[in-house]
């Protein structure tokens, strides 16, 4: 199993690294729907928020978005799309900025609470005023934020495996500079991507479906401007470690249908 699982992943990543370095923007990947494109300014700067719309054949019972994780994309949402899509249910799959096919800035001041805004100004171009919200590790944390903030505009809120539930630094977890975290990101290879989704998100137990998640984030490594690739990671994970939702759970006020 292993031995299949490591000849699989190094003949995608040579036959990748043939057809020549991918950007940041994952031009060379295909998307489980057609992605869409939701352009913005924020922080003095322009960005685009890459996101896939799915509409279902039958009038919809309401609309979800699906926050991604902060290994992913949104493209591993297809299947969970596809089966609220047959439910009845639109769907509002975002890449968050600094993630997947969405700009990813020299410069930016990542905060759950900006992301959220950014989401909810998604929303907002398409004229959706209440969703149902997911959110997976990570994007449990910006899940809660949305609806800490957007109350009114929150249906439901559920939380897939998340992060955030505890506060690290209460637990005594030193902090890393962001010169650390950023070093840190600049030596990632595709073994060390590999090593680590395996051990915190597949329970050590790998399956070749899971090959396509560890291929996109290795070619960001692949890329001449993987430094502002490392810059956002390193960014985005000083802004989980210090803004932690757990205590803010008693103020969620979802409206009721």
């Amino acid at each position: 199993m292993r031995a299949t699982f490591a000849w699989s992943i190094a003949g995608t990543l040579l036959a990748a690294s043939l057809m020549g370095a991918d950007g940041l923007r994952l031009e060379s990947y295909t998307y489980p729907f057609p992605p869409q494109t939701y352009s913005f300014k924020s922080q003095q700067q322009d960005h685009e928020m890459v996101y896939m719309d799915v509409r279902p054949a039958e009038p919809s019972h309401g609309t979800v978005v699906l926050l991604h994780g902060k290994n992913f994309s949104g493209s591993y949402f297809g299947e969970t799309a596809r089966a609220l899509r047959d439910a009845g249910f639109r769907v509002i799959i975002p890449d968050q900025v600094g993630f997947g096919k969405s700009t990813k800035p020299s410069h930016y001041q990542y905060s759950l609470h900006q992301l959220a805004a950014n989401t909810h100004g998604l929303l907002a171009s398409l004229e959706v005023k209440r969703v149902h919200v997911l959110g997976h590790s990570m994007g449990g944390m910006l899940a809660t934020r949305f609806a800490l903030m957007h109350p009114e505009a929150t249906a439901s809120l559920t939380l897939l495996n998340p992060i955030g539930l505890e506060d690290w630094k209460a637990l005594g977890v030193p902090y890393a500079p962001l010169d650390h975290l950023y070093q840190q990101e600049l030596a990632r290879t595709p073994e060390q991507l590999k090593a680590y989704q395996l051990r915190y998100y597949y329970d050590n137990q790998w399956r070749e479906a899971y090959d396509p998640w560890v291929e996109q984030l290795a070619s960001f490594t692949r890329s001449p401007d993987y430094p502002r690739m490392a810059w956002n990671a390193a960014l985005t994970s000083d802004m989980i470690f210090t803004q932690p939702v757990v205590y803010e759970f008693p103020r969620l006020r979802v409206p009721r249908s």
